[in-house]
C-alpha cells in the first residue's frame, strides 16, 4: 500500500492503494453530519462555537455552530488549487478575542514556480452577515518556489506561550531540499508571529536557514502541541513509512536518506536504525494509513483519549488515534470511516469533528463525533 492524493479522479504524485483499515472493534462514537463543503481542508473553531473552514479551490467559509448556515468570507488571497495545492490550513492568533486575527497558508504561482504562503488577516463583519478578512498580508514565503502540484504542506500551529508560530514547509517531491540547509522545503519552521525567523533557533549558526527547527522532513500534513508542550508531527512516507514524529529543535528526521518506505519505483530506502545520525519516528505505518490533519485531544466528552493523538486517513479512509505517553507514542485504534478523513479537530464541548476530504468529486461533509 502507498500514500497518496486522490483529486479529480487522478492519483497525484504517488500510488496508492484503496484497501480499507482493518477495523478495530465497534465504533466507540455516534457520527453526526453537520454541513457538507467542496473539498475542504482545514477548519477552526471560533470562541462562540462557529467554525472557519476552508475549501481547496480557495473559498473560505464561515460557518454557524448547527452547521446550517455557511457563508463566504471575503478577503482570502488567490491559490494555486492544481494537484495538492489550494486553501490549507487555518488557525486563530493568540489572543484573537481581542486582536481578531486569522493565519492561513496557501500554495501560489510566483517566481520559478509554485510554493506554499503564510498569511494572516483580522476578521470582522462576521455578526452582520458580511464577514471578511480585512488587511490581509503574507508575512512568509516557503523558498524555493519549484515546479510541482505536491507536497506543499503548509501547516501551522502556536507555542503555548503564544510566542511563537511553527510551519510546515513540504519538500515538493525534490527529495534533495529535506537535507539542504539553505531551503525552507522539508523542514518544521519556528516563526514569530510576524513570520520573522524566530531567535535563538537552533541551527541558524551553522549556517542554516535562520527559521529552521528540524529538517530532514516529507510531506508534514499534520503538527500539534500536547499539554506537556512536547511537539509532535506527522507525515506521509512514500511507498509505506507514514510516520509520527516527536518534534526537537536541531534534530535531522533522515528523509530521503532514511526512511521506513522504499522507492515507488521499488528502490531500497534505508530504514532507521540506532546509531545512523537520524531522529527516527515514534510511530511508523507500513502499510500505510496516508495521515491528513492531525490533533491532540484534551476534552472530557472522551477522557479514556484526553492526551492522545488523532489522525485523519486519507487513502486508509480511516481515523487514527494514537497513544501519546509523555515523549513516547504507540498504535491505538483505527476505525474505517468509508471516506477519505482530511482534518481532525476538538470542538469547544470536547467533541471530534472531522471533515472528509471530497477531493474525488464528492461532497466533503463535516461530521460530529459523540460517545455511543
Amino acid at each position: 500500500m502507498k500514500s497518496c492524493f486522490l483529486l479529480a479522479g487522478l492519483v497525484v504524485g504517488t500510488a496508492c492503494s484503496a484497501a480499507p483499515p482493518a477495523p478495530t472493534g465497534a465504533k466507540p462514537f455516534v457520527e453526526t453530519v453537520v454541513a457538507d463543503f467542496d473539498a475542504p481542508w482545514a477548519m477552526t473553531f471560533l470562541p462562540d462555537g462557529r467554525m472557519l473552514v476552508t475549501e481547496k479551490a480557495g473559498q473560505l467559509k464561515l460557518v454557524s455552530a448547527d452547521g446550517k448556515s455557511a457563508i463566504t468570507v471575503a478577503g482570502t488571497l488567490p491559490v494555486a488549487s492544481e494537484g495538492q495545492g489550494g486553501l490549507m490550513d487555518i488557525v486563530l492568533a493568540p489572543g484573537f478575542a481581542s486582536n481578531r486575527l486569522v493565519y492561513f497558508s496557501f500554495s501560489e504561482t510566483g517566481p520559478g514556480g509554485k510554493g506554499v504562503a503564510l498569511a494572516r488577516g483580522k476578521l470582522s463583519g462576521d455578526t452582520s452577515g458580511k464577514p471578511r478578512l480585512d488587511g490581509v498580508e503574507v508575512i512568509f514565503r516557503a523558498h524555493p518556489y519549484v515546479d510541482g502540484n505536491g507536497h506543499f504542506s503548509g501547516r501551522i500551529a502556536f507555542s503555548p506561550d503564544g510566542q511563537h508560530l511553527f510551519f510546515t514547509n513540504g519538500e515538493r517531491q525534490k527529495f534533495d531540499p529535506a537535507q539542504d540547509p539553505k531551503a525552507s522545503l522539508g523542514k518544521v519552521l519556528r516563526l514569530t508571529l510576524d513570520g520573522k525567523p524566530a531567535p535563538g533557533n537552533p541551527l541558524a549558526a551553522q549556517g542554516f536557514d535562520p527559521a529552521v527547527w528540524s529538517y530532514g522532513h516529507r510531506n508534514l500534513l499534520g503538527i500539534a502541541f500536547d499539554s506537556a508542550g512536547n511537539l509532535w508531527e506527522q507525515e506521509m512516507g512514500p511507498k509505506g513509512g507514514d510516520e509520527v514524529n516527536l518534534i526537537q529543535p536541531g534534530k535531522n528526521y533522515g528523509w530521503p536518506r532514511a526512511s521506513n518506505g522504499s522507492h515507488y519505483d521499488g528502490r531500497d530506502i534505508p530504514d532507521h536504525k540506532a546509531g545512523d545520525g537520524f531522529e527516527p519516528p515514534k510511530v511508523w505505518w507500513n502499510p500505510v494509513i496516508s495521515p491528513g490533519g492531525l490533533m491532540i485531544y484534551s476534552g472530557s466528552m472522551f477522557p479514556a483519549w484526553r492526551g492522545d493523538a488523532f489522525i485523519g486517513g486519507l487513502s486508509s479512509q480511516a481515523l487514527v488515534r494514537v497513544d501519546l505517553n509523555g515523549t513516547n507514542a504507540a498504535k491505538g485504534d483505527q476505525w474505517n470511516m468509508g471516506a477519505r478523513i482530511r482534518e481532525v479537530e476538538q470542538g469547544p464541548d470536547g467533541a471530534i469533528w472531522v471533515l472528509e476530504d471530497g477531493a474525488d468529486g464528492s461532497q466533503g461533509r463535516l461530521i460530529k463525533l459523540t460517545p455511543a
